[in-house]
């Protein structure tokens, strides 16, 4: 389970990460802290560190969790929030980010995370480590808090790309299934494609086709296909991968971030309205503060790239200590289990059956 990745990790083999320390709105401070509460619960944990070395030494060295457990790499450019990925692509090789790709490309750390601009990010992954054979479009999956008895439910795509066909469909089904089954420890997850109904005849014709697709990948791809799911089943029990295109995916998390933020401060001004409203939010600590807990969006911090030839995890960019380590411990838990081999493994063979299937239908 991600929860207690996070809260008892005993890792004890060997795992290195390569960490751009310097995108985030906190500066390289934020991104120290997670690493040192990481370093503190995981023995095994190491870290190559990207960023400005005079400052990353100070903070490193402030940091007994760290010690011995840091490689700093000098990058002098950093990239911004509001630069444009091409213009990356053109004149960011001195960044901390390409810096920290490279590591992970060059098979020196078995993961990269970044609080930076997600487009750049994106686009300097694509370039350097490739996409996986047989993906057409890398995905980005999120975790999303839901009333399943591990806690969350896996959704992609989130932003990667806002296009998305019938194939595209179908290979985030069986990245989202391969994901969900190494990092929420599932067995046979549960797959839903969004749509906008539940019935077989709702939706855009390239949806109708992805059912179907998906539907004939499952046994392959050992997961169950529960059909069409509609919004309000994004955080339900009744499965536990969504599938959707990236525009629609990035809308509903947007809103779903938003809306957790609202009723935060709702429940704020409830609790603060009157005398007898602060009695009742004391007695009610206990229970508020474990709810807090839940919702907190820092504990699910870290959208995964899927269909690379590596691991990047996409921490937000205004990530504290608390969320940059959740990032981490993601990355860790992936790279402990082998996910993206086993992912490019399961592509490949699911993508070869899916082929004779449908050689055998003509």
């Amino acid at each position: 389970m991600i929860d207690s990745a996070q809260d008892h990790e005993d890792t004890t083999s060997r795992i290195v990460l390569s960490i751009d320390a310097m995108g985030g709105d906190l500066g390289p401070s934020a991104v120290v802290n997670g690493m040192a509460s990481s370093a503190a619960k995981s023995a095994g944990l190491h870290f190559i560190v990207h960023g400005d070395e005079t400052e990353l030494e100070k903070l490193i060295a402030a940091k007994p969790e760290l010690r011995g457990r840091c490689q700093i790499r000098h990058a002098s450019d950093v990239v911004t929030m509001d630069d444009k990925p091409s213009q990356i692509m053109r004149s960011g090789k001195e960044t901390s980010m390409w810096s920290a790709i490279e590591a992970v490309r060059n098979n020196e750390a078995s993961a990269a995370i970044s609080c930076g601009n997600t487009g750049a990010l994106m686009a300097v992954s694509m370039i350097r480590l490739r996409k996986m054979d047989g993906v057409n479009r890398p995905a980005i999956a999120c975790l999303w808090p839901s009333r399943n008895e591990h806690g969350f439910n896996v959704m992609l795509d989130v932003g990667a790309d806002i296009r998305a066909d019938e194939n595209d469909l179908l290979q985030y089904a069986l990245m989202g299934a391969s994901y969900a089954r190494n990092g929420l420890d599932l067995r046979r997850p549960r797959v839903g494609l969004l749509n906008v109904g539940t019935e077989e005849f709702k939706g855009r014709a390239e949806l109708k086709l992805a059912s179907q697709a998906i539907e004939d990948a499952a046994e392959e791809a050992r997961f169950d296909y529960v059909g069409f799911v509609e919004g309000g089943d994004i955080p339900s029990e009744r499965v536990d991968v969504i599938v959707t295109d990236g525009f629609t995916g990035n809308i509903a998390l947007k809103t779903g971030e938003g809306t957790a933020g609202l009723i935060r401060d709702l429940l704020g001004q409830a609790f603060r309205y009157s005398f007898l409203s602060k009695i009742a939010a004391l007695l009610a600590y206990t229970s508020l503060k474990r709810l807090s807990k839940r919702i907190d969006p820092r504990r699910v911090n870290g959208g995964v790239f899927l269909g690379l030839n590596g691991t990047v995890v996409k921490s937000h960019g205004a990530s504290d200590g608390t969320g940059f380590a959740a990032a981490i411990s993601l990355a860790a838990r992936l790279s402990a289990s082998g996910f993206n081999d086993r992912l490019a493994t399961r592509i490949a063979a699911t993508e070869g059956a899916f082929a004779r299937a449908n050689e055998g239908r003509k």
